[in-house]
């Protein structure tokens, strides 16, 4: 197990940071940026990708797609933070002349692909792998998405595709908050059984029953990347929208709300104070 504190926290310092961000630049999706955290936090500061902040684009790292982009904001402090681009910068988050926007793109360092339209990652992502395949490379790609992205149909073509093409160098994570843009997922589109689903597919499928538990996250991320029997995995990673703040955690909307100003200074306290 890797440095269990150092875990904990760096996701409780991403959970403050992705607030102040979200204090500056009220715009930017912060439900949905709060609920991947520990998934970040285990992938990068518990070593389970090889990446270089010095040369972003080296042909030995991970490939790592987002492709729930807009809730990625809180990725900009990580990758601040273990020196891929200066730390001042998150000061200028959605302001003119910024690469840090809104919803992110592989103008900042660190970001593979366009991650403003949904549905894409897998399919890009497979294609990745079945060339670092081809090039009989060790690298992994590793794709995020979110659950209300499965809805969209792209996704599936790759989730069939993956499993023919025996990409064990592919892994799937499914950040399964529940909360689509604007209601509960299981009232637009219900995804019960995804498992099943999943597994009909002929993936390696993995939960995380709480993700937001470090310990349990990190070990079930590092099990199933490193995992190459021929099989594509998937680990579908439980989560909260809106993590740390309790208005958010609640709420069928809390995709497209924002956090008063006044209230982020007092809940930065509350998350910074606890356990």
């Amino acid at each position: 197990m890797h440095n269990l504190n150092l875990l904990k926290e760096k996701s409780k310092f991403i959970r403050v940071e992705t607030l102040k961000i979200h204090k500056l630049a009220p715009e930017t999706r912060v439900a949905s940026s709060l609920s991947p955290i520990e998934i970040f936090v285990s992938l990068y500061y518990g070593n389970i990708l090889k990446y270089n902040p010095k040369d972003p684009r080296d042909e030995n790292r991970d490939r790592f797609i987002i492709s729930k982009g807009h809730g990625s904001i809180s990725m900009y402090p990580l990758l601040a933070d273990i020196g891929f681009f200066d730390k001042n910068e998150l000061n200028n988050v959605c302001k003119d002349g910024s690469f840090l926007g809104g919803i992110p793109d592989p103008i900042i360092p660190g970001y593979e692909t366009v991650n403003g339209s949904l549905g894409h990652g897998l399919g890009v992502g497979s294609g990745i792998a079945v060339a670092l395949k081809t090039k009989q490379k060790e690298e992994n790609v590793v794709v995020l998405t979110g659950d209300g992205e499965l809805n969209e149909g792209s996704n599936w073509e790759a989730i069939m595709f993956a499993p023919q093409q025996k990409l064990d160098n592919f892994t799937l994570i499914v950040d399964y908050n529940k909360v689509s843009m604007l209601d509960f997922s299981k009232n637009i589109i219900n995804l019960n059984s995804l498992n099943a689903k999943f597994e009909a597919f002929n993936w390696k499928v993995y939960e995380v029953l709480d993700g937001h538990n470090i310990e349990e996250v990190y070990n079930t991320l590092n099990e199933a990347i490193n995992n190459r029997d021929n099989k594509p995995k998937v680990v579908i990673v439980n989560t909260i929208k809106g993590k740390g703040v309790p208005f958010l955690e609640t709420h069928a909307l809390s995709h497209i709300l924002s956090v008063k100003t006044e209230d982020i200074d007092t809940l930065i306290e509350e998350i910074e104070n606890g356990n």
